[in-house]
């Protein structure tokens, strides 16, 4: 069941919506949201699409709004705050699962460049998903070669994230020998993958699985870092 949940952040209440997995041993992912001042919220489809392919593969899952969206106290930060928030809420999400048998986290666009950070300070994130990655519009300076799996999504229609961004992006983290780094682009989708939700939640599920069950199975898994085009 999917819980209303309320948490306290730097600047008060922080809302979210939680699924707790049966397995005290589960894995459990954050998914972090699209721009504040353009109308991010934890309910924007792809991020609600995230958050429920995360369920389906039966981790404990937390979406929440960042401060000043939704019940979530507080005003934009420009991405300093909302940092510090999303890294009260893997505080909280960890408290909850202290048995996990991974922590990963996504995001979706700013809630992205908010993901890559936090993946760079918090070395016990075991996997990410980024999609449609504000590289465009946002510094991504910080990032460094990243011996985590992790897993790019782009439309090759983006007017907003630009794919050439994105792909210097993975350049970026892929750069460490047997890196785990996937790019997928999505062939004709926008930035918010309209018409293309459903190649989308293939994409993230098809990568999310085999490393679930590698947490009781550990296998070594090869993969063509060469970009991957989805057409539909």
């Amino acid at each position: 069941m999917i819980k209303e949940v309320i948490f306290n952040g730097e600047m008060g209440r922080l809302e979210g919506r939680y699924y707790q997995a049966d397995d005290r041993t589960a894995p459990a992912a954050l998914v972090l949201h699209p721009h504040p001042l353009h109308g991010g919220t934890m309910n924007n489809k792809v991020v609600y699409n995230t958050f429920y392919t995360f369920v389906e593969n039966h981790f404990s899952v937390l979406r929440f709004n960042f401060r000043g969206v939704g019940k979530s106290l507080g005003t934009f930060d420009h991405g300093q705050g909302e940092l510090i928030d999303a890294a009260t809420a893997l505080d909280w999400l960890q408290a909850k699962n202290p048995e996990a048998s991974s922590y990963w986290i996504a995001g979706f666009s700013f809630g992205a460049w908010i993901t890559m950070q936090l993946l760079m300070r918090r070395p016990e994130i075991d996997g990410f998903v980024v999609i449609a990655p504000s590289a465009t519009s946002h510094d991504y300076n910080f990032i460094s070669p990243c011996p985590k799996p992790g897993l790019i999504v782009q439309g090759t229609n983006d007017e907003i994230s630009k794919e050439e961004d994105a792909y210097a992006l993975y350049e970026k983290l892929a750069k460490q020998r047997n890196s785990q780094i996937e790019y997928v682009l999505i062939e004709g989708a926008d930035h918010f993958f309209t018409k293309h939700k459903e190649k989308l939640i293939d994409v993230i599920d098809q990568f999310i699985k085999p490393r679930v069950i590698r947490t009781t199975s550990p296998k070594k898994i090869r993969r063509d870092r060469k970009r991957k085009v989805i057409e539909t």
